[in-house]
C-alpha cells in the first residue's frame, strides 16, 4: 500500500468511530456472552435449526446487544428492519409491520424487527406489536438496559425468550483492544503504535465491561498523539474521561446494589458492605434512603442480639441529616461496619411475622377481661380489669397470669450476642408462667 493509500485509509478510519468499525461481522467474531452463544446454548440451537422467535436482550451498555441483533438477522436470512424507541412512534411501528406482512405474502420471508431501547415504548406502542409477533410475521429482537420483566409489556415478555447480557470481563476487553490495534482494514493497524501490556489492561479494567467505552478510549489515545504512539498508562489516564457510574436511581442497579449492601451486612462482611456503600455514594444515591435501610436492617437482621445497633443506626440517620455530604460518609461507614460485625438475629422479625399471620389467617383473640382498660367510668360494671395482678407487686417482677388466652411462642431468641442472655432469662420466665397456670 502506497503512502497516499495509507493516508486515505487513515482518513476513512477517522470518519467512523473505532467501535463501529470493529463491530463483529459474524458470530465467530462475537466476543463474550458464552452463556448465551456458547456451544449447546439455547440461542445457538435456535439459530442452527432456524427456529429463532422473538427475543429480548437486556444488560449493560456496550455488551453487544445491537451487534447481536444484526448478526441474528444475517444468520437467519431474515429481512432486517430497525426502529429506535427513542425516536419512533406508533405510526412508524405500524408501517414496519405492514411492510412485514407484505414481505411474508410476497416471498414467505419473515422480518426480523430490531427495536433498540424497547423499554421506552409506551403501552400502546408495545401493544401494536403483539398480533404480528404472535402470528410470526415478525421476529422481534428488543434490546434494553432495563429489566424487561419490569419495563416491557408482560404480553410481549411471555411471547419472547429473554437473554441477559453480562458486562464483558477484563480478558475479553483486552482481546478486543489488541484485535483493534492489529487490524489494518478496520482497526488501528495502519498507525505506528507501541502498546504496553499494562496500558491495555488499564483500559480494560476501567471501562467496566463496556466494549464501546474501551474502544473509544483507545481511539482517543492513538489519534490524539503524534506517531509513533507510545501507548502507556500515562497516556491512557489522560485519554480516559472521569469514570461514569453505571447506575440507575429507580431501576435494577439501584435495587440490586442496596440488596448487595444489605446481604453483605447480614452476612457479616464489613469489607463488601463498605464497597457497596461506596458505590452507591459515588453514584449519588440519596443518603436518606441509605439511612432508612440501615435503621430497618438494625431491627430486621440484628435485633436484640445487639440492641446498640438500632441506637447507632438512628443516631447515624440524625447525624447524616445534620452534617450532610461529604462528611456524613464517615458516619455511614462507621455504621455499616458496626452493623456488619454485630451479632445477628431475626427472632423479632420472625415473631411479628408469625403473630400477624395468625391474626390474618386465624380467629382474632379477644382481650382477656383482667387485661382490659379499667380507667373509664363504668369499666368496673363490665368486669374490666377484675383480677389483674401487677408484676410490680411481686418480688421478682413476674406474675403468673394469662396474657394471651392460648399457648403461643412467637419470640424465640437465638444463642448469639445479648439475645443469648435474653434467651436464658426467657426460659425461666416461661417456666414460671406455665407452672402456675
Amino acid at each position: 500500500m502506497s503512502l497516499f493509500e495509507q493516508a486515505e485509509a487513515k482518513n476513512r478510519q477517522r470518519a467512523e468511530p473505532l467501535a463501529a468499525r470493529m463491530r463483529p461481522r459474524n458470530l465467530d467474531e462475537f466476543c463474550g456472552q458464552p452463556h448465551i452463544l456458547g456451544e449447546g446454548c439455547l440461542l445457538r440451537r435456535l439459530i442452527a435449526v432456524d427456529r429463532l422467535g422473538s427475543v429480548l436482550l437486556f444488560g449493560p451498555p456496550g455488551t453487544g446487544k445491537t451487534t447481536l441483533a444484526r448478526l441474528l438477522a444475517a444468520e437467519t436470512k431474515a429481512k432486517f428492519a430497525q426502529l429506535s424507541a427513542v425516536t419512533s412512534g406508533v405510526k412508524d411501528v405500524r408501517e414496519v409491520l405492514e411492510a412485514a406482512r407484505g414481505e411474508v405474502a410476497a416471498t414467505g420471508r419473515r422480518t426480523l424487527l430490531f427495536i433498540d431501547e424497547i423499554h421506552r415504548f409506551n403501552k400502546a406502542q408495545q401493544d401494536a406489536l403483539l398480533h404480528d409477533v404472535e402470528n410470526g410475521v415478525v421476529a422481534l429482537i428488543g434490546a434494553t438496559t432495563s429489566n424487561p420483566f419490569f419495563a416491557v409489556n408482560r404480553a410481549l415478555v411471555s411471547r419472547s425468550q429473554v437473554f441477559e447480557f453480562h458486562s464483558l470481563d477484563v480478558d475479553d476487553i483486552e482481546s478486543l483492544l489488541q484485535r483493534a490495534l492489529d487490524n489494518t482494514e478496520r482497526g488501528l493497524g495502519g498507525f505506528d503504535v507501541r502498546a504496553e501490556t499494562n496500558a491495555l489492561r488499564m483500559i480494560a479494567e476501567r471501562c467496566d465491561g463496556d466494549a464501546r467505552r474501551a474502544l473509544n478510549a483507545l481511539e482517543i489515545a492513538v489519534l490524539s498523539t503524534a506517531e509513533p504512539v507510545e501507548l502507556n498508562v500515562e497516556l491512557v489516564a489522560l485519554s480516559m474521561q472521569q469514570k461514569l457510574m453505571d447506575y440507575d436511581h429507580d431501576g435494577d442497579m439501584h435495587y440490586d446494589t442496596i440488596s448487595a449492601l444489605i446481604k453483605s451486612i447480614r452476612g457479616s462482611d464489613p469489607d463488601a458492605a463498605v464497597y457497596w456503600l461506596a458505590r452507591m455514594l459515588e453514584a449519588g444515591e440519596d443518603v436518606r434512603f441509605l439511612c432508612r435501610r440501615l435503621v430497618i436492617l438494625a431491627s430486621e437482621d440484628i435485633g436484640n442480639a445487639d440492641p446498640q445497633a438500632l441506637i447507632l443506626a438512628v443516631a447515624a440517620m440524625q447525624a447524616c441529616e445534620f452534617v450532610g455530604l461529604p462528611e456524613c460518609q464517615l458516619t455511614l461507614a462507621q455504621t455499616v461496619t458496626y452493623l456488619a460485625c454485630a451479632a445477628k438475629s431475626n427472632a423479632a422479625t420472625v415473631a411479628i411475622s408469625e403473630a400477624r399471620s395468625d391474626i390474618v389467617e386465624g380467629r382474632v383473640l379477644p382481650v382477656p377481661m383482667h387485661l382490659r382498660d379499667s380507667h373509664y367510668a363504668g369499666a368496673k360494671r363490665l368486669g374490666n380489669g377484675e383480677g389483674y395482678q401487677s408484676a410490680h407487686h411481686d418480688d421478682d417482677g413476674i406474675v403468673a397470669q394469662e396474657y394471651l388466652g392460648i399457648d403461643r411462642e412467637y419470640y424465640r431468641p437465638v444463642p448469639r450476642g445479648y439475645e443469648a442472655e435474653l434467651g436464658d432469662r426467657l426460659k425461666a420466665i416461661r417456666k414460671r408462667l406455665r407452672a402456675e397456670k
